[in-house]
């Protein structure tokens, strides 16, 4: 996974979220849905622990030093790791849920393996991703050059997100959708709807 700049502008990245908090509100309603309600979780990519916090995840993994600062100051036990790479044992989880991490992993493929091997028999895994074939989310793939956040970034299509899965090992999937907007112009949060290609932002959540 690649941690630079997040490694360097950790309060900036952490700031978007106090700045655009009607977008937070909308990727928090729309990843919320689908994430299941009980058993032991891990959010793999926690950054500073924007989502994890909020959804009572107790434990995360990530590779950057000042992001997993900001996450242990609100509470989360956070592991230092890569996604291709977990450092925990088979079937150890009954859910992986992971947020706008997708597009930074070198091996996404390996990633999602990665996340099938830890997850119980059964277990979830719930993925929020920029859908590159979104409205918006082709004006992120356009622009994303003159970004510091996304200029590395590899967006993906939410039918190559499901062949990802697919390939892993995964099955029976459901796709939710929000942020049809500007982030920036947003007065109120966005709704969530059903399946994909509209939202920028896209959640799946599929089974082992």
């Amino acid at each position: 996974m690649k941690i630079e700049p997040y490694d360097s502008l950790a309060g900036e990245y952490d700031g978007w979220f106090a700045g655009n908090r009607f977008a937070y509100e909308s990727e928090l309603r729309a990843v919320r849905l689908l994430l299941p309600r009980e058993g032991a979780g891990v959010e793999i990519g926690v950054g500073t622990g924007r989502f994890a916090g909020e959804l009572g995840i107790p434990l995360g993994v990530e590779p950057s030093k000042s992001m997993r600062e900001i996450a242990r100051a609100r509470g989360i036990g956070v592991i230092c790791g890569r996604a291709e790479d977990l450092p925990f044992g088979d079937s150890r989880f009954d859910y992986v849920l992971m947020v706008a991490v997708l597009c930074f992993f070198e091996d996404a493929e390996r990633a999602l393996r990665e996340a099938h091997r830890v997850l119980k028999p059964a277990g979830s895994l719930v993925i929020a991703f920029i859908d590159r074939e979104s409205p918006l989310g082709g004006t992120y793939e356009e622009r994303k050059g003159g970004t510091a956040f996304y200029r590395n970034a590899t967006f993906r299509s939410s039918e190559e997100v499901a062949g990802f899965l697919k390939r892993a090992g995964f099955r029976a999937m459901v796709f939710r959708q929000t942020i049809f907007r500007d982030p920036g112009s947003m007065k109120e949060p966005d709704p969530v709807r059903e399946g994909h290609g509209e939202g920028c932002f896209v959640v799946v959540r599929t089974e082992k």
